[in-house]
Parts: C-alpha cells; structure tokens; sequence
C-alpha cells in the first residue's frame, strides 16, 4: 500500500463513523423530541473519549415515561437494524442508560438527572491550575 494511503483511508473511516454516529443522534433525538422527552441535550464527546461519540441525556415526567421514552428508542433502533444494544436501569426507570454503539442514552427522571448532573460532568475540563490547586 502506497505510502500515506493507509492514513487517508483510516480519517475516512474516522469521518465515516463520526457522520453515521451524528445520524444515529438525530434519529434518537427526533424520537425523544417526538414522544415529549424533556430537556433534551447532545453532547459531542469525539475526542474526548473513547466510549461513544455523543451522548444524548433526556428527563421523563415520570418513571412510566421514562420507561416508556426507553421502549420508543429500542423500538426504532431495532427498526433500523441495530440489535447489539445495552439498556440498563429500565427496572426502576430513574435513570435508563441505553448504549447503541457510537451513542449513549441516558434518560433520567427531572429529581434524579438533577442530582447526578452529567451534563456539568462531561462540560467541565479542569485546567492544571484546577488539578495543582484543589
């Protein structure tokens, strides 16, 4: 293989899976958004880390619909043929994390997704002041 090919065609890949990964969030989004998921966020994590590229997080009402907000996702992923999915929490439905691959899914009721707060975990990036100076 000529010299610098392989490395084109590796971004290519990287590209790939980054616009299938940002498809793959809008559809979940679309879902969300349709079946009255509240404060939906997306947070872009390429790069930031190596367990998906976006994590979506979403609040229900209630644990009924958050269970419910859950059963519409798989429901749709399945429908467009993703089958290897990890869902965890829908027992309790406080929180549901569903993992499809390149993007995570957590949905949580309002008092619950309050008190774990991903979306501040995930935003902040300590400075090394912050890290030196606790």
């Amino acid at each position: 293989m000529p010299e610098g090919m392989q490395e084109d065609i590796q971004k290519d890949m990287h590209k790939s899976t980054r616009q299938n990964s940002a498809e793959l969030a809008d559809f979940i989004y679309d879902i969300l958004d349709t079946q009255s998921a509240e404060d939906i966020v997306r947070l872009n994590l390429a790069g930031k880390s190596s367990i998906a590229d976006v994590m979506i997080v979403a609040s229900g009402r209630s644990n009924r619909h958050v269970s419910a907000l859950s059963d519409y996702i798989l429901r749709g992923l399945k429908e467009i043929g993703l089958k290897k999915l990890g869902i965890e929490g829908n027992k309790q439905n406080d929180w549901v994390l569903i993992d499809a691959g390149d993007v995570i899914v957590h949905m949580f009721r309002p008092e619950v997704r309050e008190f774990y707060a991903l979306e501040k975990l995930w935003s902040v990036s300590p400075t090394s002041d912050d890290i030196n100076n606790p």
